[in-house]
């Protein structure tokens, strides 16, 4: 199970009021959401074991994979589950694709370009891997972290052949299938757990990372030396790294918030607090299109901020309906839905035990 038990003797910082005035909530929410699709591992609900490390959609948002504690990637068609008649499905009856692979896994992502067939795995075993969907089998393969965990990998999109992992050994890596597959092209040394890697998803040539030191660094891959910006401001880990736009970055913490900040000014904007989260990824993710920002939340909730407010715009509880509620579940993963129209959104995670749930939004009326 991903946490973070090694913080557990930090304190928590202090509430800085220093983006109060940014943080006062509206009066009604502009959203409606409802639970479109429930996919568990039984109707009776799932176990510890099924624990979900890592949601994600796919850029066509025809697709989603899972991942985590069960060692399997599974695919599921998200166009498929929207248009069900039936709410709630199992496992077996909404799988698209499963892969079952040697270790746990912590991190998934589509290859850009690879039009939804090419799946890159982090996992424990410290390996990173890619996979034909189709054929269902490994087509590279690095283990360049020591044999530590790799908490997280992406690929640029400035160069989508190349791709970045984090990890246990304190490392930030970047690699290239294209070179020999036993050397990185770049490396940064971090001194502490690396536990989020994410390239912009704009086309820069940026890519944040999120530290066990408390801190994100944001770096231009051109010239891996020093990082181009420093933020300073979580009391505890910063499990997660998420870009809002060029020119801004959303990160998460075990200090139970998030933060958003100005890259050119390393100045925070603002603070976001609601959700439970002091030991456990919980998952973040930013709906570009609608300015909105998903997490979960050791309370076993998912939470929605809209970007201008710092207090929750939504919550919804995530005990399976009809089913066993699991003791002390946590939702772990969450991922929006990239495509859509501006006044509708659709949002996937995944919790503890096993059960993956996904919500859709549609902006109300205005009156």
């Amino acid at each position: 199970m991903k946490n973070f038990s090694s913080d557990q003797n930090h304190p928590n910082p202090p509430p800085d009021d220093s983006d109060q005035q940014n943080r006062s909530t509206p009066t009604k929410s502009e959203w409606d959401f409802r639970v479109s699709a429930v996919v568990s591992s039984s109707v009776t609900g799932g176990h510890i074991s099924d624990t979900l490390g890592v949601v994600e959609v796919d850029s066509s948002g025809n697709l989603f994979a899972s991942g985590g504690i069960a060692r399997k990637i599974r695919v599921y068609s998200l166009n498929s589950l929207l248009s069900s008649e039936v709410t709630l499905l199992d496992h077996a009856t909404a799988l698209h694709y499963c892969i079952c692979t040697p270790a746990k896994l912590s991190s998934l992502k589509w290859k850009p370009g690879s039009a939804g067939r090419i799946m890159g795995s982090a996992d424990y075993d410290g390996v990173v891997t890619e996979y034909d969907l189709e054929t269902k089998m490994p087509v590279y393969e690095r283990d360049e972290h020591n044999g530590r965990r790799v908490w997280s990998m992406d690929y640029s999109h400035w160069d989508p052949v190349v791709g970045a992992s984090g990890a246990d050994d304190g490392t930030m890596q970047m690699w290239d299938p294209r070179h020999d597959s036993e050397k990185c092209v770049a490396k940064v040394a971090l001194g502490s757990p690396v536990c989020c890697v994410e390239f912009s998803p704009f086309g820069g040539a940026l890519v944040a990372v999120g530290c066990a030191d408390r801190k994100a660094y944001v770096y231009d891959v051109r010239k891996i030396v020093d990082p181009i910006a420093v933020f300073d401001g979580h009391g505890r880990t910063v499990s997660y790294t998420r870009f809002l736009d060029d020119h801004t970055v959303v990160t998460s913490g075990t200090d139970g918030c998030l933060k958003m900040w100005d890259i050119a000014n390393q100045n925070l904007i603002r603070t976001y607090r609601g959700h439970t989260n002091q030991r456990r990824f919980v998952g973040l993710s930013i709906s570009r299109n609608q300015g909105l920002i998903g997490c979960g939340s050791e309370s076993n909730q998912v939470f929605v901020y809209d970007k201008r407010w710092g207090e929750p715009i939504w919550v919804h509880g995530f005990e399976p309906e009809g089913g066993t509620r699991c003791e002390d579940g946590f939702v772990s993963s969450i991922c929006w839905s990239q495509e859509g129209e501006a006044d509708q959104c659709t949002l996937v995670g995944g919790g503890s035990d096993g059960v993956v749930k996904i919500f859709s939004g549609k902006r109300k009326p205005l009156t």
